[in-house]
């Protein structure tokens, strides 16, 4: 009689080699699961989200004037209070300037805006594929018929909501800043208190990299972005393009957007050019705009930036691809400074000079254990 079968234990069928592949999807499964419940309670949480990383970006940026105060006895709260001051005084002067250049030059831009319609529309009834002013009639009547009904109402009411959200979300930051620069160490020293020494140590390695990665980020982006306005705003200014120094200022904005961002503010410096000025200096414009960028990728990012941005071009691509869909304009202008910062952490893990290493599962290590010593020949021995 043949003896029964026996069945296999649960270790072994858990350590076989599909087994081992099915606990993998099943950690793969689980993590995924897990980072999707994070990513959804970020996005509920925005409005609170948001605020905290664009104050730590901040802060870091601040930590060297921060440091440089505390390091001449100034005391702590009048260091934050000067840094903030400072700061939003800057910020709100440079808004004062482009509200008075938009005030001075708006009637000039309207009746530019007007003309430069106008001729469209000749071009248009008169080109090379001619328009019946008839068509031009329709399209004109179906945009006052969508400005006056009930969905643009509900999206202008909409965009009140938004401004009320904006409006809150920009108080959040100043107050979040102003404890991170007064605190922000003694945050992050209570916050590793419950870890063991080894691992604390590894929190400060942490901390001490978002900080410089995000603050040398944000300088290098600044300066970069200051040039670029500078340069971009005296050409706009000679050229006699309105609104030159609102203009200098989006490109400014949007400079904080690797990759795209100079692009769309020198499509939005062509168009106003186009318009106020004719397409001969709308040309003029966009070649100073490119002269600019060139300059910029060829010699302010790489010695400006030095190691604060060491991305390839397809992961700022994804990262601004992943923050646009998840936090909108401001989630484009944090995501490339947050991936910044997690590859800098994987690679100061483990200690700044040795990159993160995984360790080797417990199974797979018991095998190498079993492995039998190779047979010999016996005319091998002596």
């Amino acid at each position: 009689m043949a003896e029964p079968r026996r069945r296999a234990t649960l270790t072994e069928l858990l350590t076989d080699n599909l087994g081992r592949v099915a606990l993998r999807c099943l950690q793969v499964i689980v993590i995924l699961t897990l980072a999707a419940v994070v990513v959804f309670a970020l996005i509920e949480l925005k409005l609170v989200v948001l605020p905290v990383l664009i104050a730590l970006i901040l802060a870091s940026a601040f930590n060297p004037l921060i440091g440089w105060l505390r390091r001449r006895n100034v005391p702590r709260m009048l260091a934050t209070w000067i840094t903030l001051i400072a700061s939003l005084a800057v910020l709100g002067g440079a808004i004062y300037l482009i509200v008075i250049a938009v005030r001075n030059q708006w009637d000039d831009l309207v009746t530019s805006a007007r003309e430069g319609i106008e001729q469209l529309q000749d071009w248009l009834r008169n080109g090379p594929l001619p328009i019946e002013q008839e068509q031009l009639d329709s399209v004109y009547e179906a945009g006052v018929d969508f400005v006056t009904s009930s969905e643009f109402g509900a999206g202008a009411l909409a965009g009140v909501s938004a401004v009320g959200e904006v409006i809150a979300g920009i108080v959040l930051t100043i107050v979040i800043l102003f404890f991170f620069l007064k605190d922000g160490d003694r945050m992050w020293n209570f916050l590793l208190t419950p870890f063991s020494p080894e691992h604390r140590e590894r929190g400060h390695r942490v901390g001490r990299t978002t900080v410089r990665t995000l603050g040398g980020y944000m300088r290098g982006t600044s300066i970069v972005a200051l040039v670029d306005a500078v340069a971009i705003g005296i050409g706009l200014a000679i050229l006699g393009v309105p609104l030159a120094l609102p203009l200098a200022a989006i490109v400014f904005a949007l400079a904080f957007i690797p990759l795209i961002g100079a692009t769309v503010a020198g499509i939005l410096a062509a168009l106003v050019a186009l318009v106020a000025n004719g397409p001969v200096v709308a040309l003029i414009v966009v070649i100073i705009v490119i002269a600019v960028n060139q300059l910029e990728g060829d010699l302010l990012q790489p010695v400006v930036m030095a190691q604060s941005l060491k991305l390839h071009p397809l992961v700022i691509l994804l990262a601004l691809a992943a923050g646009t869909i998840l936090g909108g304009v401001i989630g484009a202008l944090i995501s490339v400074p947050i991936a910044a910062v997690g590859w800098n952490i994987i690679k100061v893990w483990n200690a700044p000079e040795q990159p993160m290493v995984f360790k080797r599962p417990a199974f797979r290590r018991r095998r190498k254990a079993r492995q039998v010593e190779p047979i010999t020949s016996p005319g091998a021995e002596v």
